[in-house]
């Protein structure tokens, strides 16, 4: 492979879009460049209000409504709404910016697959205020470290606490449930299993992963009292907005999880179970096969899946030795472009290639929604999909040749596209969109017909 190719797959399939000058910068190195990257630091967006800030603000924003007499669960729930919305767009807005700007796409490209591994969806209101702050507090942190450290950050934080109801998962035999039986209510808090299935399913061992309903009851036990500070009445104590841990809401007791006795107390049986869970392999398969399917191709080739998994299982789920094992895979280099870009992908792409700027309004974020992909709602736990056939359709390839035309018609005189065709897709260029761009009639249509072009499109 010559190195102009190899430079084309560092910026395009690794990173997310040549900028400028990046493809001629990388040159020879480009392999070098890409293990570089590992070194640090990861990209970081800009400061934006913390989880705990935000929790604090709706928390007076309930007790300020309580003390008016007008806690009308609907009216609070619009108003929480419109307290959690700027937030939300201040955060998606300087993600956006990161994505555009970073020289350093790979980490970035890495910090929005964890954030989609661990999924929330903003379409439920107690998450819309938090989902940039998980990003920023759980997983940006900890993408150079262990899986560990990011699994253990990602399930203590708030938004994923409140997305997936563990706050209030109350064990049968919990000190909390002894007390409601005394006193006559049979309305108990129960136990909630979102987390524990979720964490079985997604987070680590996969759909496929050898668990059972009993492994997530129990695990969903073994997580109970995994909570959030300053909720009211029962549950109240802790500092608002932080994890907590509530040992009232905590079921007792040895639990037993993929046959393995857990006989720690309180907050230590989640922690251990959690750490256990990170190296297991089938966690290491789980995770190999999806950074595969990212980085790789839709369906991954079962080599490199098994010499990811072996390098994350041999470093006790160090993420920086799985990177090196994804990046010197023979298959990663593929010349083919086989992998389509999704929503996201394709608006970071074209914006790095233009040097467009983000600003701070939310008709900003209007390709997102445009074409499908609105930051941080994927409308499940299982994120957005990663492969061509969930976002190659026809309405959706119509949606993005729209919204490039419009681009074309607004933008197309400032730029010679032919050069533009050069510098962002380098040797990936066939002579068929060399050509289409040549012949073009106008600035226009000549940067419609890049931007729509199968080798901008895929990477």
């Amino acid at each position: 492979m010559t190195a102009a190719a190899e430079a084309v797959i560092v910026a395009n399939r690794f990173g997310l879009g040549a900028r400028a000058g990046e493809l001629a910068a990388l040159g020879s190195g480009a392999r070098d460049a890409l293990l570089a990257q590992l070194a640090g630091p990861v990209p970081q967006a800009e400061a934006q209000q913390s989880s705990r800030q935000v929790l604090a603000a709706a928390s007076a924003l309930r007790e300020q409504r309580r003390s008016a007499r007008s806690a009308d669960p609907l009216q609070l729930a619009m108003k929480v709404r419109q307290l959690y919305a700027p937030v939300y767009m201040d955060e998606v807005l300087a993600r956006f910016r990161v994505a555009v700007t970073t020289e350093r796409s790979f980490l970035e490209r890495l910090v929005q697959f964890w954030s989609n591994h661990f999924a929330v969806s903003v379409d439920k209101v107690a998450v819309l205020g938090l989902a940039g702050s998980l990003e920023r507090e759980a997983i940006r942190p900890q993408v150079l470290g262990r899986y560990v450290d990011l699994l253990l950050a990602v399930e203590r934080h708030p938004a994923m606490l409140l997305y997936l109801d563990n706050q209030s998962s109350t064990g049968p035999n919990s000190p909390a449930a002894r007390l409601l039986d005394r006193r006559g209510n049979t309305r108990r808090l129960g136990l909630n299993e979102n987390l524990g299935r979720e964490i079985l399913e997604l987070h680590t061992l996969g759909v496929e992963g050898g668990y059972s309903q009993q492994d997530v009851t129990q695990l969903a036990a073994i997580l109970t009292g995994w909570s959030v500070g300053g909720a009211p009445g029962p549950l109240q104590g802790g500092a608002v907005g932080e994890f907590y841990f509530r040992d009232a809401l905590h079921e007792p007791g040895t639990k037993v999880l993929l046959g393995k006795h857990y006989r720690q107390e309180g907050y230590e049986q989640g922690h251990q179970a959690l750490q256990d869970l990170a190296v297991h392999p089938r966690t290491a398969l789980h995770l190999a096969t999806k950074l595969a399917r990212h980085f790789i191709a839709d369906e991954p080739p079962a080599a490199a899946v098994e010499r990811i998994a072996r390098a994350y299982l041999d470093s006790q789920g160090d993420l920086p030795t799985t990177y090196r094992a994804l990046i010197t895979a023979p298959e990663s280099w593929n010349p083919r472009l086989v992998k389509f870009k999704t929503p996201a992908e394709f608006v970071y792409s074209t914006y790095r290639a233009l040097a467009l700027p983000v600003g701070n309004q939310r008709r900003d974020l209007g390709p997102f929604e445009l074409l499908g992909q609105r930051s941080f709602q994927p409308g499940s736990p299982a994120g957005w999909p990663d492969r061509s056939a969930d976002w190659d359709g026809s309405s959706a390839l119509l949606k993005r040749i729209e919204w490039v035309s419009a681009l074309g018609q607004r933008l197309g005189s400032r730029y010679d596209a032919l050069q533009l065709a050069d510098a962002s897709l380098g040797a990936s260029l066939t002579a068929a969109t060399r050509s289409a761009v040549e012949r073009a009639q106008d600035g226009a249509q000549a940067l419609t017909l890049l931007l729509s072009s199968p080798e901008f499109m895929r990477r």
